[in-house]
């Protein structure tokens, strides 16, 4: 059975899975596919129609939960278990994996593809043509740039982030830029040119620093923090955590 709350408007063309909660004054629009078990809070807007979807429609996987005050313009999908803060924003295009967490305020421009268990701290802003790979994680007021001589619409080049990078808080990368897998990019830092895999990278702008496992944890172990699998797993599903037990990370 779907809940839907007499003060939303709710299109007879969407199609809604079973035991779908869509809140009070939400719109969702023809051109919608929402999965089973989702929820989608008060004051949210589905499907938000746009000719830069060219036809496609907004697919939303199975046991997800859009809070309230989102936004999700057509021609996007997502996979399984999507979760969002709240008014987040989210523009055509954009191609998504499973477990996609999208912090509040966030605001993805669309056109680009984000892989799966991918993290987003809230305020955290995806240009045009990103590429980002599985578990990276990026932290908040971090912005991914795509214009190399701005404004020059006709002329993007995205951000590639690889897997189980992370971007720390406030930092932004230039147009084009490749983050290598298992990277650091710290606090503050303008990253302008790629960054080598397993690397730590920060200032202004980001100079190489030293490999990810001289960082070690503070509390006089001398046990290395990264990869940051071996210790955090909060929030990933058993079969993840059981791959990373055995070290099946390519670190």
């Amino acid at each position: 059975m779907t809940i839907k709350k007499s003060l939303s408007n709710i299109s007879s063309k969407a199609m809604i899975g079973e035991n779908v909660i869509i809140g009070n004054f939400c719109t969702i629009h023809d051109n919608v596919k929402i999965g089973n078990n989702s929820i989608i809070e008060d004051y949210c807007t589905i499907g938000y129609p746009t000719p830069l979807a060219e036809g496609a429609p907004l697919i939303i996987g199975e046991n997800s939960l859009i809070r309230s005050y989102s936004i999700f313009y057509e021609g996007s999908v997502f996979g399984n278990q999507l979760k969002t803060g709240h008014r987040v924003t989210v523009r055509e295009k954009t191609i998504c994996g499973d477990g996609l967490h999208i912090g509040t305020l966030c605001d993805i421009q669309g056109h680009c593809k984000i892989g799966n268990y991918v993290r987003f701290h809230s305020n955290v802003h995806i240009g045009q043509k990103s590429i980002i790979h599985d578990f990276v994680w990026i932290f908040p007021h971090s912005v991914l740039t795509n214009d190399p001589h701005p404004p020059s619409c006709d002329f993007l080049r995205g951000v590639e982030i690889f897997e189980y990078a992370v971007i720390a808080t406030m930092s932004c990368i230039l147009p084009g830029i490749k983050i290598g897998k298992h990277s650091l990019i710290g606090a503050h830092s303008q990253v302008t040119k790629d960054v080598p895999e397993k690397s730590v990278a920060f200032g202004v702008p980001a100079e190489i620093k030293c490999n990810i496992q001289d960082i070690k944890f503070k509390d006089g172990s001398g046990i290395s923090v990264y990869p940051w699998t071996n210790h955090f797993t909060r929030g990933y599903p058993p079969h993840i955590i059981e791959k990373w037990n055995k070290g099946d990370i390519d670190f």
